[in-house]
């Protein structure tokens, strides 16, 4: 069996699992939910050791899945207080079974993974703890793996966990999709899934800057907003050209030798370009209505970079017109040095050093080390070496991860030695 398969096949097929087993058990009992998938995934590996994976191994998971609930079910029918919509089908022998595999149908699982998606994304909890939850239930990451995801402490990450799980279980039942606050509660979905993408993309892993399995499954969740009409919107669908236009980039990401590629210096034949088609097919489709919500501009400004056959031939003034747009949008200090960046490149590096100075609650940059990277880049251009270095050893001692780290000493080795 390949080693890899049983985490890929987690991945893939808990959220899905825990979200049918949720609607048969109710949001209370999510952990004899995750209990229960556990349970069909330990036997999976046991038995498969002997008989080889099936030919379905998701179909064998959910049946595994199903047969266990039933045993619980069995045991506990009278101690336990289920979902209440399906309560009185589990009072019998008779209408347990069938009431399971209606829980199991392929729509009523992405029925019950939109909702807990929703559920999870509850305005009320820090988007770290959305993120935590979108995580550990909707895609299988375990505490461990989410601690070195987010480069954060296990203990940190199961205090999160522990809270987000709380706050679900006190709701009662998942979200309706035909609540009242939906507009608001999906305006947090999209934020949520935005920010898990983007920690993939360039966030700060324990080792790596690109986690392409959190971009992947950020990809996953959107593709099933997009599934739904209630859910399908111009925005998500925006959200969506915005992700795979950007994942196309992933394979030039990093280098031939795994390092991080300077966005100027990638090679864009590594582009993958079935995702780009899709990306520019998706920002057209967004294109509907009056809506127009920052992923679309950040879509439309990933869509130029895509068309350009080198850096060289971007087109600036559009990229920055789209960041002018974008600062009205959803102003934020690192759009802005994204701005002062696109200004450089169109007018030169004095007029982006004083974008740069320009920028409002510039604290909220101190931690981000391409803030001064940034700086150092531009004083580079301009022949200001020692103010360069000074900038770049800035930004290696807020380097997250040692291949953020490597990459900026390779851009402080190009200003030459220190005098």
């Amino acid at each position: 069996m390949d080693p890899d398969l049983p985490a890929v096949l987690f991945r893939r097929e808990s959220g899905r699992l825990v979200a049918a087993l949720t609607r048969v058990f109710g949001v209370a009992n999510l952990a004899l939910a995750e209990d229960v998938v556990q349970d069909a995934f330990c036997r999976a590996l046991e038995v498969w050791k002997h008989t080889g994976v099936p030919d379905n191994p998701a179909a064998w998971l959910m049946a595994a899945a199903k047969n266990r609930a039933l045993d619980v079910i069995r045991r506990e029918r009278t101690a336990t207080a289920y979902a209440p919509e399906m309560g009185r089908w589990l009072q019998t022998e008779w209408t347990a079974a069938p009431a399971i595999d209606e829980a199991f149908a392929g729509e009523a699982i992405r029925d019950e993974q939109l909702r807990m998606i929703f559920s999870c994304c509850h305005p009320r909890l820090p988007e770290e703890a959305q993120i935590v939850l979108v995580l550990h239930i909707l895609c299988g990451f375990s505490t461990a793996e989410i601690a070195a995801a987010l480069l954060s402490g296990y203990a940190g990450i199961e205090k999160r966990l522990s809270r987000g799980k709380k706050a679900l279980a006190a709701s009662k039942r998942l979200f309706d999709l035909r609540d009242a606050d939906f507009d608001d509660r999906l305006s947090s979905v999209h934020r949520a899934l935005y920010l898990l993408f983007n920690e993939g993309y360039h966030g700060a892993g324990a080792e790596s800057s690109v986690q392409a399995d959190l971009c992947r499954e950020a990809m996953r969740l959107t593709g099933l907003l997009r599934e739904s009409p209630r859910t399908g919107t111009p925005t998500t669908t925006a959200l969506a050209a915005l992700m795979a236009l950007h994942a196309a980039r992933l394979p030039a990401r990093l280098d031939t030798v795994g390092e991080l590629s300077p966005f100027a210096e990638q090679d864009r034949a590594r582009w993958d370009q079935r995702l780009l088609r899709e990306g520019l097919e998706l920002l057209e489709a967004s294109a509907v209505g009056e809506t127009l919500s920052p992923y679309h501009v950040e879509a439309a400004i990933a869509a130029v970079h895509a068309t350009a056959e080198r850096a060289d031939d971007t087109d600036w003034e559009t990229v920055v017109e789209l960041y002018d747009r974008l600062m009205v949008l959803r102003p934020s200090p690192v759009v802005a040095l994204n701005r002062a960046v696109a200004v450089a490149q169109l007018e030169g590096a004095e007029h982006g050093l004083a974008e740069i100075a320009g920028i409002e609650d510039v604290e909220r940059l101190a931690r981000y080390p391409f803030y001064p990277a940034a700086i150092a880049e531009l004083e580079m251009r301009l022949g200001r070496v020692a103010d360069a270095r000074g900038h770049f050893l800035r930004a290696m001692e807020l380097a997250r991860n040692p291949m953020e780290r490597r990459y900026i000493e390779r851009r402080l080795d190009a200003c030459g030695p220190s005098r």
